[in-house]
C-alpha cells in the first residue's frame, strides 16, 4: 500500500559537489514548500530560490523544480530542491525539510512508491538500483535496457501465449462434452514448444546480464607457492599480493576486480592448502575453503615441477567437483614449455607462467567460456537479471516441461492447467504482478537512500 506520508532525502552521493539535491514526494507540497522557499513553483519550470529555515534567515540559494503528480517519478508530487553540494548545507536544508513535515526517506522507498504507482515494473525498478552499481559500461548499457522494459516485453510475451492456452483448457473443462481433438493437441504441443523456446532465448540473454552486473567470483586455489599471488598480480596488473619464496606467505584472502571483455570478475587469492599447525595459517585455511563455497568458479593452480595435489583433502575436492572448474598448470617458464590447453577428465587444464605473463591471456578468455559469456556488442539483445529472475525462469520452464509430458503421455487438462498456471505465476513474479510483500522489502531495502 502507498503510504500518504511525505517523504524527503539526499539523492546525491555524500561528500562534497558543485550540486547537492534533496527530493521530496508525497501528497500536496504546498504547505512545505511555502516553509522553505516561499511558495510552491510553477510546474516543471526551473525557479530561483532562496532556501529558508523556520526564522526567514537564508540556508542556501538555488534552484527549485516541482513535478505535480502523476507526471513524476513516483507518481506523486515531487519537489527538487538543488542546492550547493556541501555536505553542512545539504543537511541543513534536508533538517528543514523534516521540520516543515516531511519524514526521511527509507532506502529505496522513491522507486519503491513509483513502482506501487504504476510508472514501472518490478524489473525496471532493480534496474534503476542495477544502473547505480554498474560496474562496467556494458553492464549499465544491460541495465538501461531492462529501465526501458525490454526485459519486461520479453516476460509479458511469453505470459500472453501462457494466458491464450489457459484459456482454452479452461473453457474445455467447463464444457467437458467438448474433448481437445488431435487438431488442437497438436496445436497445444507446438504453443507448449514455442514458449518452451522463448523461455530458453530469454534465459540466455537474462544470464549474460546477470554476469555483467554481479560479475563472476573466482577462487585461486591450491598448495604453497604454486603463483597463487603472482597470478593474481598478473592478472590485474599490478602488485597487491606479496610474494616470496617463502611457503604460506598469504594467511589472508585477497580480492580485486578485473574486467574481462566487459564481464566483472572478482578474483579472490587465498591462503595455501596444506597440513601446518601454525594457528594462524589455520585460520586462513578456514578462510580458504569459505572462499571456494562462495565463489562460482574455481582455479586450481598446480606446480608444474611438483604434480601432486596431495594436500587436497575429500572436502576440499568435492568443493572443487561441484564447481565450473579450471586447473593451470604455472611455472611453465622452468620448464620451457610453451603456454596451451588441454582438457583432461572434462576439466579444462591450461599450461601459463604467471611470473612472466605466457598464457594469462588464454586463462583469461577460458574464464568467460567456462562461465559461458556470449559476447555482445553494446549490451545488444542483453538486458541485467538477478538470481530471482533466472531461478523464476527456470521454475516457469520446468513447469512448461512438466506440461508437454502430459500432452505425450496421459492427458489430465486439470494438471495441465495448474502447470500453466504456476508456470505463468513464476513468470509474474519477475515483472512483480504476482509478488509476495516480504520480497518487495527485500528488494528495497538493498537500494540507496534517495532513490
Amino acid at each position: 500500500m502507498v503510504s500518504a506520508d511525505i517523504i524527503a532525502a539526499i539523492a546525491t552521493p555524500p561528500g562534497r559537489g558543485g550540486i547537492g539535491i534533496i527530493r521530496i514526494s508525497g501528497k500536496n507540497l504546498t504547505e512545505l514548500a511555502k516553509k522553505i522557499i516561499g511558495n510552491l513553483p510553477k510546474p516543471r519550470y526551473a525557479q530561483l530560490s532562496q532556501f529558508q529555515d523556520n526564522e526567514k534567515q537564508a540556508i542556501d540559494q538555488g534552484i527549485a523544480v516541482y513535478y505535480p503528480a502523476p507526471h513524476s517519478y513516483t507518481g506523486e508530487d515531487v519537489l527538487e530542491l538543488q542546492g550547493h553540494g556541501g555536505p553542512a548545507v545539504m543537511n541543513l536544508l534536508l533538517t528543514q525539510c523534516l521540520a516543515a513535515g516531511a519524514r526521511l526517506a527509507q532506502p529505496g522507498e522513491f522507486t519503491l512508491r513509483a513502482y506501487l504507482n504504476n510508472k514501472m515494473d518490478l524489473v525496471q525498478a532493480e534496474s534503476v538500483a542495477d544502473i547505480i552499481e554498474a560496474s562496467t559500461s556494458e553492464a549499465a548499457r544491460c541495465a538501461v535496457n531492462s529501465l526501458q522494459g525490454r526485459f519486461s516485453l520479453k516476460i509479458d510475451e511469453v505470459v500472453n501465449s501462457l494466458i491464450t492456452l489457459r484459456i482454452l483448457i479452461e473453457a474445455t473443462l467447463d464444457f467437458p462434452e467438448e474433448d481437445i481433438d488431435n487438431m488442437q493437441l497438436l496445436h497445444l504441443r507446438a504453443s507448449l514448444n514455442d514458449i518452451n523456446t522463448q523461455l530458453e532465448q530469454i534465459f540466455s540473454s537474462a544470464r549474460q546480464g546477470n554476469l555483467l552486473q554481479e560479475g563472476i567470483k573466482i577462487a585461486l586455489v591450491g598448495a604453497p607457492n604454486v603463483g597463487k599471488s603472482t597470478l593474481l598480480n598478473q592478472l590485474v596488473e599490478d602488485e597487491v599480493a606479496i610474494v616470496t619464496d617463502i611457503p604460506g606467505t598469504t594467511r589472508d584472502t585477497i580480492q580485486r576486480t578485473i574486467t574481462i571483455e566487459g564481464v566483472p570478475v572478482h578474483v579472490i587469492d587465498t591462503a595455501g592448502l596444506r597440513e601446518t599447525t601454525d594457528i594462524v595459517e589455520r585460520k586462513g585455511i578456514e578462510r580458504t575453503h569459505a572462499v571456494m563455497k562462495d565463489a562460482h568458479m574455481i582455479i586450481e593452480l598446480i606446480d608444474t615441477g611438483h604434480p601432486l595435489p596431495d594436500q587436497n583433502n575429500a572436502a576440499i575436492c568435492h568443493i572443487i567437483a561441484e564447481k565450473p572448474h579450471i586447473v593451470a598448470y604455472n611455472k611453465i617458464d622452468l620448464s620451457n614449455e610453451s603456454p596451451r590447453i588441454a582438457q583432461d577428465k572434462n576439466r579444462t587444464c591450461l599450461y601459463i607462467s604467471a611470473k612472466t605473463g605466457d598464457g594469462v591471456e588464454l586463462l583469461r578468455q577460458t574464464i568467460l567460456k567456462t562461465a559461458d559469456w556470449q559476447f555482445h556488442h553494446a549490451g545488444e539483445g542483453v538486458f541485467t537479471a538477478r538470481q530471482r529472475h533466472l531461478t523464476a525462469l527456470i521454475l516457469a520452464k520446468t513447469h512448461i516441461d512438466t506440461a508437454l509430458n502430459l500432452t505425450e503421455n496421459s492427458l489430465s487438462l486439470e494438471l495441465l492447467a495448474e502447470e500453466l498456471r504456476l508456470a505463468q505465476n513464476a513468470l509474474s513474479s519477475i515483472t512483480g504482478e504476482f509478488t509476495a510483500d516480504d520480497l518487495l522489502g527485500e528488494i528495497f531495502s538493498q537500494f540507496c537512500i534517495g532513490k
